[in-house]
């Protein structure tokens, strides 16, 4: 299940903060802020999804995340890499390379990173 723009932004304020009342994370937007109901809204629909709950605290939720920023935009590389570029990682990969702009140093540090990774995938055979 995704979340919609506003949740994921949301669901941003909430990962920074780990845990927070809906008036801490209304705070956390630039202004115009958005209403406490629109606030509310969101939680509920993101509770609903299975996102987030919440602790009662005398009047007032604490809402904590459920999902982990790391597992949340995992799924949804994996989905963009499905979904746009056939399940192809290496298409993925050359349209992310040429499209940016990325310094030689940044290629020469994502080099790197694939080396390590192809390492330690050879080491567990």
């Amino acid at each position: 299940m995704t979340l919609s723009n506003a949740e994921e932004q949301l669901m941003q304020y909430l990962w920074k903060q780990k845990k927070a009342v809906a008036k801490d994370l209304i705070e956390a937007y630039e202004d115009p802020k958005p209403a406490t109901t629109t606030i509310a809204t969101l939680l509920k629909r993101m509770q609903d999804k299975g996102f987030v709950d919440y602790k009662q605290l005398g009047r007032s939720r604490e809402y904590y995340p459920l999902v982990k920023k790391k597992d949340y935009f995992s799924k949804q590389m994996n989905g963009l890499i499905k979904n746009f570029f056939n399940n192809d990682a290496a298409q993925f990969a050359s349209f992310f390379t040429e499209t940016t702009d990325l310094s030689k140093a940044e290629l020469k540090k994502l080099k790197k990173m694939i080396d390590q990774q192809i390492d330690q995938k050879t080491e567990k055979k």
